[in-house]
């Protein structure tokens, strides 16, 4: 019995040391924005849906949830939405369906297909190594790492117009893609500038 106990034990610590060769990135939020193109009543919305907010005299959109997809957006009288949250393009598309439907009920028909927009996308991650944060400070361009007030390395990665939270585990988070391709674009191009530096 103890020797099939040290066995599962060998064999979980080879489990965890896997990850740490391996890099990978995952979408964790899509920001977009798009157009109804049809005046919204507000106040008629935020009286006849549940999962609604509304306070104007604070902030001039109304903050609708959407279970599920788990999502929210910000929807303006203009028409205009914002929606966040969402994990991909199809649960996007399928945020602003809700979103019409629910216009349908207090009789708002929106006719149109909206065009939706990337604003930004945030993904999450690992390079796969560990990284010594205060050298990347010296070494890299473009940082901000202030170790008492948070434990995270800003990197802006001007060539892949991406912004990269790094930590000293190899945990990444990318912020400032406008699409699935270019998150995986600017990963690679960070892994290379940070063998680059440790070559």
């Amino acid at each position: 019995m103890a020797k099939k106990a040290s066995k599962a034990a060998k064999s979980k610590k080879t489990v965890k040391k896997e990850p740490k060769e391996t890099k990978e990135i995952k979408v964790v939020n899509i920001v977009v924005s798009t157009s109804l193109e049809h005046d919204i009543p507000l106040e008629k919305m935020a009286a006849t849906l549940s999962n609604t907010e509304y306070n104007p005299e604070q902030f001039p959109g109304l903050v609708i949830r959407i279970k599920e997809p788990k999502t929210s957006a910000l929807i303006f009288s203009s028409g205009k939405v914002v929606c966040t949250g969402a994990r991909s393009m199809d649960k996007v598309q399928e945020s602003i369906n809700k979103i019409i439907k629910s216009l349908a009920k207090i009789n708002v028909k929106i006719t149109i297909k909206p065009e939706i927009k990337i604003q930004n996308i945030v993904a999450s991650g690992t390079v796969g190594m560990d990284l010594n944060l205060n050298t990347l400070a010296m070494k890299l361009e473009n940082t901000e790492y202030e170790p008492e007030q948070f434990p995270g390395l800003v990197y802006k990665l001007e060539e892949a117009k991406a912004t990269f939270l790094l930590f000293s585990n190899g945990k990444v988070v990318c912020t400032g893609t406008k699409s699935e391709e270019e998150v995986h674009e600017a990963l690679e191009k960070l892994i290379e500038n940070l063998k680059k530096i440790k070559a």
